[in-house]
C-alpha cells in the first residue's frame, strides 16, 4: 500500500523524534493513504513554519504488517466514541504502547468538534453525530522504531497548490 507524509522537507528516513506528543494518536510518524490529504498537510506545515517548500514523501508499506501478532495495533473504523476518547487522551499527552494506530484524521472541522467535546460543550453522543457529517481522511501513525522500519521510501515531490 502506498502511504504519503506531508512536510516541508523530503523524509527519506522517518523518525519518531520530531513528532508532537499531543497529536491525534500521540507522538509518532503520521502517514495517510490520501495523496490529497498529504498535499494539504504539507501546505499547512509550510505556512505554520514559514518554510520555502511543501513536500510530500511517498512510502510503500506492506499491509500484512497490520496483522502482525507480535505488534500492538489499534484500528478505528470511523470517528466513533472509542476513537473520540482515544484522540482526547492523546491530545492530553497521555502515552500509549501501540506500535501502529490507524483511523480517521481530525481535520479542521473535526478538530473543532473534538475541542467542543473536550471542553464539555458537546456530549460524546452529540460530538459523534457531528463527526459523522464530516468527510474524514485516514491516517496510519507509527509509534515504535520496529514499526518505522516497515516503511520503504519511494520518492518525494513538491506539493502543488490545490486548485
Amino acid at each position: 500500500m502506498k502511504l504519503y507524509h506531508g512536510s516541508t522537507v523530503a523524509v527519506k528516513n522517518p523518525s519518531l523524534n520530531p513528532g508532537r506528543p499531543n497529536a491525534d494518536f500521540g507522538k509518532g510518524f503520521y502517514t495517510t493513504s490520501s495523496k490529497e490529504q498529504a498535499i494539504r498537510w504539507a501546505h499547512i506545515k509550510k505556512e505554520r513554519e514559514n518554510a520555502a517548500h511543501a513536500i510530500v514523501s511517498v512510502f510503500e508499506f506492506d499491509e500484512s504488517n497490520l496483522d502482525n501478532p507480535d505488534w500492538k495495533i489499534r484500528q478505528f473504523t470511523g470517528a466513533d466514541e472509542p476513537w473520540l476518547y482515544f484522540v482526547t487522551d492523546c491530545r492530553k499527552s497521555r502515552k500509549h504502547d501501540y506500535d501502529l494506530v490507524q483511523g480517521p484524521v481530525a481535520n479542521d472541522k473535526v478538530f473543532t468538534t473534538v475541542n467542543l467535546f473536550e471542553s464539555g460543550v458537546l456530549s460524546a453522543e452529540a460530538a459523534i453525530l457531528q463527526l459523522k457529517a464530516y468527510k474524514t481522511y485516514d491516517q496510519l501513525s507509527f509509534h515504535t522504531l520496529q514499526s518505522l522500519k516497515t516503511l520503504h521510501f519511494v520518492e518525494s515531490f513538491e506539493a502543488e497548490e490545490n486548485k
